[in-house]
């Protein structure tokens, strides 16, 4: 009988976890789920724009797609090319995504903010071909780089832009004619009955590696990077989240969609949702409007919602100031920043939710961590999830390297959900995913310190880049010093974030001014105005004529902090910087 081998443990565990899943991923496209929830829920509602009195049913949703695509496609407009949807929530903006998946077009996601420079940035960026936005204001921006419209006639023509050479094409969502751009209802009644069957047929041509849409990283001083997701993407990512929120497909629930669809909390968690599990979105609003969305999730007897928890803290205020009375909110997801316990135990007992699920993800590689229906409420709270299924994810050092796990780190995600790249930046591709495939989420300006536990659950504890969190959007303090720093009158800009117990922290800037220049706080609203997204302004503007500085010259921020508190009253909190 011969001695059994001893069993070797190691001395520590790496910071790794496989969620290989139990299902094959999906090779369907966007086009196709469209079909499946047409022909599967074809009478059940898929969309409720409550401010502009729409609803359509899954077929009708499909119909009016296709009609859509195929007035594009009359107008031009070929498989692959780009064509930008920007503005807020709405009916239009849902049938125009969709539109463009049917007819083989990358979605062009564009964040309602954007101001002239960072949008013609993003359009010449990836050679959009068409544009589609409201009229009033939104026209006005485009007007500011496009100012060929102002000489077109009062109808749609093929554009020749000097900025934006690459641009043909303009689709107004009003009902007002404006100089060169065409009315989405008309390019909607234009479509003759071959060109929609020709994107009928190329349902089967259009493959799920294809790119499907175009999501801009942070930018704030109009540089942001084009991430390129394809169908395999996207489709699948909605699918596993779906599976998170819903123990059972064939089950009918309502989300009120207060995101915007420009991100991915609202164009996969909710559209892609939307369309794989036959869930009726309401859009209360066309953007974030907290009473508006507490009323409508009484008035639909909604059981899903997304938000921020700074925006819940508000949300809690109103309701209990109105005296509302919740009795079908059942499962509530967040993102963007941590959520207390004891908001989430307000949470439950005033808006009578059964689950709080956080999500964590980034624009390039969809969403990683999810909650999961047996979390305790500990893991709802100090988590940020439990890993994706077929998701790979590793926690590593500044050298790449795997820390032991349960130590902080930077994290790296492999997996289907990965962008196929950045829009033209090959060099930037190779540095954000190595030759194996690991997407590094601190390769640029964004980086948590992330934990990794034994459980598969993830938590972040801080940052490794001093980023800036204000109600989940995140900005970068370098970005913001060299758009300040492109003032000629500014010598130097210092930019960080103030605690703030509403939307998490408020941007300041300290600024050092060229000898003999007066700057008034005025002056740098100003400034600002036009240039980057007004809740992007700074809040605290103060002056300098020095920063305190280490031995090697660095500036040491943390004592800036402390003044801007002790200035506030808020010397007793205390911030890692």
């Amino acid at each position: 009988m011969t001695e059994q081998e001893p069993v070797i443990t190691p001395s520590y565990k790496p910071s790794y976890w496989h969620n290989p899943g139990t299902e094959p991923l999906s090779p369907l496209t966007v086009g196709q789920l469209v079909d499946i929830a047409a022909d599967k829920w074809g009478d059940r509602t898929s969309l409720i724009s409550l401010y502009q009195g729409h609803r359509f049913t899954f077929a009708e949703v499909r119909e009016k797609a296709d009609q859509l695509a195929a007035g594009l496609v009359q107008l031009g407009l070929q498989k692959g090319d780009r064509m930008a949807i920007w503005g807020p929530n709405s009916s239009q903006w849902f049938i125009s995504r969709i539109a463009a998946a049917r007819a083989g077009l990358i979605a062009v996601l564009i964040d309602p903010s954007y101001q002239p420079p960072q949008l013609a940035y993003s359009l010449n960026k990836v050679e959009t071909k068409a544009l589609i936005c409201p009229g009033d204001s939104f026209y006005q921006r485009v007007q500011a780089i496009v100012p060929e419209l102002g000489s077109c006639p009062e109808s749609g023509v093929e554009l020749m832009c000097a900025k934006i050479p690459s641009l043909k094409t303009i689709v107004t969502t009003s009902d007002k004619q404006y100089r060169g751009a065409y009315r989405y209802e008309d390019v909607i009644t234009s479509a003759r009955p071959e060109t929609v069957r020709q994107v009928k047929d190329l349902q089967t041509e259009i493959q799920p590696d294809e790119g499907t849409s175009i999501q801009f990283s942070s930018g704030t001083t109009g540089f942001p990077k084009a991430a390129l997701m394809s169908h395999i993407n996207q489709v699948n990512n909605a699918y596993y989240i779906g599976k998170r929120i819903r123990e059972e497909e064939e089950s009918e629930s309502t989300l009120v969609l207060p995101v915007l669809f420009c991100h991915t909390s609202g164009s996969v968690g909710g559209i892609l949702s939307n369309l794989k599990f036959g869930v009726t979105i309401v859009l209360p609003a066309p953007t974030f409007d907290i009473k508006k969305t507490l009323d409508a999730i009484i008035e639909f007897g909604a059981d899903m919602t997304f938000a921020t928890p700074s925006l819940f803290v508000d949300m809690l205020e109103l309701v209990q100031k109105h005296n509302m009375k919740f009795t079908t909110l059942d499962i509530v997801g967040y993102g963007g920043a941590p959520c207390s316990q004891q908001l989430a135990m307000d949470m439950k007992r005033v808006l009578n939710i059964t689950r709080l699920t956080p999500l964590y993800g980034m624009t390039e590689t969809g969403i990683n961590f999810f909650g999961r229906h047996e979390d305790t409420l500990e893991q709802m709270t100090s988590k940020v999830g439990y890993v994706m299924p077929q998701t790979e994810v590793k926690v590593v050092d500044k050298d790449g390297k795997m820390v032991p796990i349960g130590t902080p780190g930077e994290l790296w995600v492999r997996s289907y959900s990965v962008m196929k790249g950045y829009w033209g930046e090959e060099e930037k591709t190779r540095q954000f995913r190595d030759d194996d495939g690991w997407a590094k989420t601190g390769a640029f300006n964004y980086r948590d310190l992330f934990i990794l536990e034994e459980d598969g659950y993830g938590k972040i504890v801080g940052r490794l880049k001093d980023v800036i969190i204000r109600i989940g959007d995140k900005i970068f303090p370098v970005e913001m010093e060299e758009f300040f720093q492109e003032h000629p009158d500014i010598m130097e800009a210092q930019v960080f974030g103030v605690p703030d117990t509403r939307v998490g922290e408020e941007i300041c800037v300290y600024l050092r001014m060229k000898e003999g220049v007066t700057f008034t706080e005025q002056d740098v609203i100003n400034y600002c105005k036009g240039k980057i997204a007004d809740y992007r302004i700074p809040r605290y503007i103060r002056f300098a004529k020095d920063f305190p500085r280490s031995g090697i010259g660095k500036v040491i921020k943390s004592k800036l902090l402390d003044i801007v508190k002790q200035e506030i009253g808020m010397s007793n909190i205390s911030t890692a910087t």
